[in-house]
């Protein structure tokens, strides 16, 4: 059987399947309406399914349409990287390989696992993006970018993750404030304070378990802003607009007016994973794994 099937047709096909609206979707794809309208009637003749729907206000996916979207979402994005693979070896590089990652994670892991990689990779191309966990997982199960780094208990099927850092936590207070590291007995001691937390949104299960760390110390927090940026609370701690809790690998001394306290007595620990699809076959990917382990294996 023959198909005369091109990749334009399965953009063309995406881009209706997830506007579900031919006009919307012509916009997005800098075509005709009608010219989109012949290509998707060309491309169900030629493959001998139907899947649209289509109604007077409304256009519908069929199973088989739903189906194709599916598989196209992944395998489409594998192609394109395969491409772009090309390209880069024709430019004479070795590949590329894309990170999401949490702010915690430029500290220090992202920035030695770069150092190392270029040892014996100096022909690579990194792309680093700061994103929410579950941006990066879904990024991840689409192929969108080949390892992340994140805050989290479980990850979906498909997906791997090893423990990269064990974190204690610690408190982030103005400069003045009358406690310090000396006179710091437990986290008691701040149940009239008002807190500035990162948002359950950036990682429902670290808020989670800050919170755990409130209720075993007697007290529910009065939480006056949430962000997602580290430095965002920096800030809004300096100038007293309340105290915070976060990871000690995100403790910096050089930022100006806040002082930290390590909260080594608690059980809470918060743990910086590196996710991974199992499906993913860039190698530089899994490269950039080995490096990883080599590095784990030398600090333990």
């Amino acid at each position: 059987m023959s198909y005369q099937i091109e990749l334009r047709h399965l953009r063309y096909f995406l881009a209706v399947a997830e506007e579900l609206h031919f006009r919307k979707a012509a916009d997005r794809l800098y075509i005709s309406q009608p010219g989109l309208s012949r290509q998707i009637k060309q491309m169900e003749n030629d493959l001998g399914v139907i899947l649209f729907d289509r109604h007077n206000r409304k256009v519908v996916l069929t199973k088989t349409g739903e189906y194709l979207k599916k598989e196209l979402q992944l395998n489409l994005k594998q192609l394109e990287d395969i491409l772009d693979h090309a390209k880069l070896i024709q430019a004479g590089r070795k590949g590329q390989l894309k990170i999401g990652y949490v702010g915690s994670a430029m500290q220090n892991i992202i920035p030695d696992l770069l150092i190392k990689y270029r040892e014996d990779h100096p022909d690579v191309v990194f792309s680093l993006k700061e994103m929410e966990n579950q941006n990066q997982i879904d990024e991840l199960l689409s192929f969108g970018i080949d390892i992340g780094f994140m805050r989290l208990e479980d990850v979906p099927k498909h997906l791997e993750k090893q423990t990269v850092l064990s974190d204690i936590f610690c408190v982030v207070l103005p400069e003045d404030h009358p406690i310090n590291s000396k006179n710091f007995k437990s986290m008691a001691q701040f149940k009239e304070e008002t807190f500035i937390l990162f948002d359950p949104n950036y990682s429902a299960s670290y808020y989670e378990k800050v919170m755990q760390i409130f209720k075993d110390s007697g007290f529910m927090p009065a939480v006056s802003h949430l962000t997602i940026h580290a430095t965002s609370i920096y800030k809004l701690v300096a100038n007293h607009f309340g105290i915070s809790i976060v990871p000690k690998s995100l403790q910096n001394d050089a930022v100006k007016g806040v002082k930290f306290i390590d909260l080594n007595n608690i059980k809470q620990r918060t743990e910086l994973s590196m996710v991974w699809n199992t499906g993913n076959r860039n190698p530089v990917l899994l490269q950039a794994l080995d490096v990883m382990r080599k590095m784990k294996r030398k600090k333990a």
